[in-house]
């Protein structure tokens, strides 16, 4: 594995390798890598030639300064672990690579309702931070395939939206979510909680299941309402349970509304912001 801090040098050694012929998968993460991020460098090593990982914590996507300082930053174990699933490059660029004086990064585009639901409604300014750097991100590796997480199942409908509009060249594969074996979505956020509230975490995903099973027999605003109080437990504090359209992440109603039916969800366990989702229906 390859450890690259500049772009024009890995804009060069891809660039090169593009010309023989072989395709580029990019995995974007901020770091703090656990199984969930292997599972993308898997995907990526069965269905690309060459996988390049950046490792950039992105100031711009924290709406909250003290999150982002917080936010772990274990780049010696992060290395290994790419490095034993023979990742071919690591992408380690400061902020003046990602955000060059004189440079706009900032994506022009209407996102509508995509960005004011769930996730922004109760972080603004996220999402612009997140199609921002991913976008420079996709300028810079230029990829075939872009892999992400159906965990934060909004970041990746707006960059799917981001790509289309665009006209980038780039293919959005998204994996299934990776889970411990109590049913919490994996997360580098997870190793901020307390042992106890990490097994009490549980609740999210058996609520999520609990849902679905009765997602065809029950009115949605009486299951998003049984949900929160589910979730209502001691050290937990959800913030919203939404049932939405899966394209349009717009609230439905009823089971026959939607072809492609989500359960999003965000609770504060503890003092750490946790989501989570599931497909309830996805039909061709």
């Amino acid at each position: 594995m390859e450890i690259i801090e500049k772009n024009i040098d890995l804009q060069q050694k891809l660039q090169l390798l593009k010309i023989e012929g072989k395709s580029i998968g990019f995995v974007p993460t901020l770091g703090a890598l656990h199984e969930g991020h292997s599972n993308l460098i898997r995907k990526s090593k069965r269905q690309s030639d060459i996988t390049v990982c950046s490792i950039f914590v992105n100031p711009t996507q924290f709406n909250d300064v003290k999150d982002l300082e917080k936010y772990p930053r274990t780049l010696d174990a992060d290395s290994a672990l790419l490095k034993g699933l023979k990742t071919d490059f690591l992408y380690i660029p400061d902020k003046n690579e990602i955000y060059p004086k004189g440079l706009d990064t900032k994506v022009h585009l209407d996102f509508g309702n995509l960005f004011t639901v769930m996730e922004g409604a109760h972080r603004p300014g996220h999402f612009e931070g997140v199609v921002q750097v991913v976008k420079r991100l996709l300028d810079i590796v230029n990829p075939d395939q872009l892999y992400m997480g159906q965990k934060d199942f909004q970041q990746f409908s707006i960059i799917q939206h981001m790509i289309k509009m665009l006209h980038i060249p780039t293919e959005l594969v998204v994996i299934k979510i990776k889970r411990e074996n109590h049913g919490l979505a994996m997360s580098s956020r997870n190793e901020r909680l307390t042992k106890d509230v990490r097994n009490k975490a549980a609740i999210i995903y058996k609520t999520l299941k609990a849902v679905k099973r009765k997602i065809k027999t029950h009115d949605f605003e009486f299951l998003k309402s049984y949900a929160l109080k589910k979730l209502a437990i001691p050290d937990f504090n959800p913030e919203y349970f939404e049932i939405v359209d899966g394209n349009t992440l717009q609230s439905i109603h009823h089971y026959s509304d939607s072809n492609y039916i989500v359960a999003c969800t965000a609770v504060w366990a503890g003092n750490v912001r946790l989501i989570d989702n599931i497909i309830m229906k996805k039909t061709v």
